[in-house]
C-alpha cells in the first residue's frame, strides 16, 4: 500500500470527512530536504470534517499529525495541512 493510501484510510477512519483530498507534491521538492527518488515524501491534505468543529486551526493540525505521527516519523517529510469543518469558508481549500 502506497504511503498516500495509507494517509487517506487513516484519515477517513479517525476523522469520517465529508470530503478528503491527498496530493503527493514531492515531485516539486527535487533536489529539497527530505525528497527521495520515489517520492512520497511531500503531501498536502484537503479536509472537511465535523470532527474540526469549534476547534482551532492548531487543534486540527494536533489532531492530524497524532493520527499521522508513525508516518510523519518515518517516510513523511513535509505535511501541507488545510482543515475545515462543514460550513466553513473553503477559499483557501482545493475540495472535490
Amino acid at each position: 500500500m502506497s504511503t498516500k493510501d495509507v494517509i487517506i484510510n487513516k484519515l477517513r477512519e479517525a476523522f469520517l470527512p465529508e470530503s478528503l483530498d491527498v496530493v503527493d507534491e514531492s515531485h516539486l521538492h527535487e533536489g529539497h530536504a527530505g525528497h527521495r527518488p520515489g517520492g512520497e515524501t511531500h503531501f498536502r491534505v484537503y479536509i472537511v470534517s465535523p470532527a474540526f468543529e469549534g476547534k482551532s486551526r492548531i487543534d486540527r493540525h494536533r489532531m492530524i499529525n497524532a493520527t499521522l505521527a508513525p508516518e510523519l516519523a518515518g517516510s513523511v517529510h513535509a505535511l501541507a495541512l488545510h482543515a475545515h469543518a462543514p460550513g466553513e469558508s473553503r477559499a483557501s481549500a482545493r475540495l472535490p
